[in-house]
């Protein structure tokens, strides 16, 4: 595995709510540049909702957005997830690829359970 990140282990900002308008806050806060991505995933889950006169979609992109920040506002949790990443990607054996899969859902099971407290 690669080493451990540098960067620091506090997070940059409070976990938000779990709203658009906090989330859109939080995102162009600490990851300024999936600003876009962020807007036109909630453009598209919106046109969504409406068409299926459900909320299902919106509700599954607070849910992801909000993983997105609390793994994004703490900055070596997000370097971790980035390397474990790259190693999933080039791995050429079977155990590589399970442990950086395996710490990869650690780091997003985390986050899951900082949204919902």
């Amino acid at each position: 595995m690669t080493e451990q990140s540098s960067a620091p282990d506090w997070p940059l900002i409070p976990m938000p709510a779990l709203t658009p308008a906090a989330l859109r806050a939080a995102v162009a806060q600490i990851a300024p540049a999936q600003l876009p991505s962020f807007v036109e995933h909630l453009d598209r889950v919106v046109e969504q909702a409406a068409t299926q006169s459900t909320i299902a979609p919106l509700r599954t992109f607070l849910l992801r957005w909000g993983e997105f920040v609390a793994i994004q506002r703490y900055p070596a949790r997000a370097a971790r997830l980035r390397e474990l990443e790259t190693v999933a990607e080039e791995a050429t054996d079977r155990e590589a690829l399970r442990s950086a899969l395996a710490e990869m859902r650690q780091i997003t099971d985390l986050a899951r359970r900082e949204i919902s407290a």
